[in-house]
């Protein structure tokens, strides 16, 4: 038992050095993440659909190839979670939606191959919003509870995403972001999750909730471990046209860079907004700090735009997934959550006109975000 908890909750980075020096096996490992699963997610609601044959086929694999020699990498063998509106062939996907409770596709989305391609073990698929909006607090395939205290919130959208590696149910998660539910799960949780820069990670195969504005990205219990995942499932890919061509960095090299001349930015609008906790100021303030120690130069600017940013990603992206869900939503209207419905139904009365001025308004944001960063 002992053992099982020391395992669950090391990086997948020191799990995958143990896996490629054959001291830890894949089966092992992800016996361990089966065993809390099945001893705590009942509590913490973790995942929606669990892939216990699958995970241990797949593990028997991995163990196989590299005693033959056939190492795939630094995620060879490493279990992982995905946010339940990923594709993922054979595996049921609800988008945390009645609607789609019995849904199996029979394709993986692009992030589900690259995984697999380097060798890790999809283990289940996460709870979550309905179809990632987010906002309530209506589950239908259970209340999802902080690790750290069930009487917290867990944050959404990708909740089961942020609680799974920091309960130790995997070594990482997938989840995606249309307006911080990779980025609050990860605070609640105290694990790292990162929005990638939109167009750098592939959403074929995702539900998306808003297209102009949705991304996939890695959650973690480490950075290093973050960067592995993130090196995988980036880069171009033909069946989502939005991705970019540039060349994919090496993000695990990245990680050990010094921060001396690295210039960040703080947005005074939002940094020091009304509203935000004083632990929370004091834990970004202590961060700037350390930054700051290592080498990094902070500056403070003044971006008075910056306010309407949250208006904005609401009115945008709700408008988007009217566009996509309206016509689910006239045929099945009992079967959505109010919260989901509401505001589906109010963004679809949202005049064209506006949304566009909408859209012209985040134009000016973002310029104004990038004229600070490279001034």
């Amino acid at each position: 038992m002992a053992a099982y908890r020391q395992l669950a909750f090391m990086s997948a980075a020191e799990q995958g050095r143990l896996i490629k020096e054959r001291k830890l096996s894949p089966v092992e490992l992800v016996r361990a993440y089966l065993e809390r699963i099945e001893r705590y997610d009942g509590v913490l609601r973790a995942y929606i659909t669990v892939c216990a044959e699958q995970a241990l086929a797949a593990a028997e694999q991995a163990e196989q190839e590299i005693a033959r020699g056939n190492y795939r990498g630094p995620l060879h063998g490493i279990p992982y979670g995905v946010k339940d509106q990923i594709c993922a062939a054979g595996v049921r996907t609800t988008c945390g939606s009645l609607i789609r409770a019995d849904y199996v596709p029979d394709f993986d989305a692009t992030v589900i191959e690259r995984l697999k391609r380097a060798g890790a073990i999809l283990i289940g698929k996460e709870n979550l919003h309905e179809f990632g909006k987010g906002g309530t607090n209506f589950f239908p395939f259970g209340q999802p509870r902080n690790p750290w205290n069930p009487e917290r919130t867990p944050s959404s959208s990708s909740s089961g995403s942020g609680i799974a590696p920091a309960a130790g149910f995997c070594s990482a998660s997938l989840g995606e972001d249309t307006g911080g539910s990779i980025r609050g799960p990860a605070a609640a949780n105290g694990v790292v999750g990162l929005r990638p820069t939109y167009g750098r990670v592939s959403r074929h195969g995702g539900v998306m909730y808003a297209w102009h504005s949705d991304t996939i990205g890695p959650l973690t219990r480490t950075v290093e471990d973050n960067a592995l995942l993130l090196q995988a499932i980036a880069g171009f890919d033909e069946r989502d046209p939005l991705t970019s061509k540039r060349p994919v960095p090496d993000y695990v090299a990245g990680f050990t860079v010094e921060l001396k001349g690295l210039r960040l930015v703080v947005v005074r609008e939002i940094a020091w907004a009304d509203g935000v906790h004083p632990e929370v100021r004091a834990a970004f303030e202590q961060a700037l700090t350390v930054l700051k120690d290592l080498g990094a130069t902070i500056e403070e600017t003044s971006l008075p735009w910056a306010r309407f940013a949250i208006p904005l990603q609401l009115l945008t992206s709700d408008a988007d997934a009217a566009s996509m869900y309206l016509p689910l939503l006239r045929s099945r209207w009992n079967d959505f959550d109010v919260g989901t419905r509401t505001r589906i139904a109010t963004a679809a009365l949202v005049p064209g006109v506006v949304y566009n001025r909408a859209m012209r308004a985040r134009a000016v944001v973002r310029k104004q975000i990038l004229d600070a960063v490279k001034r």
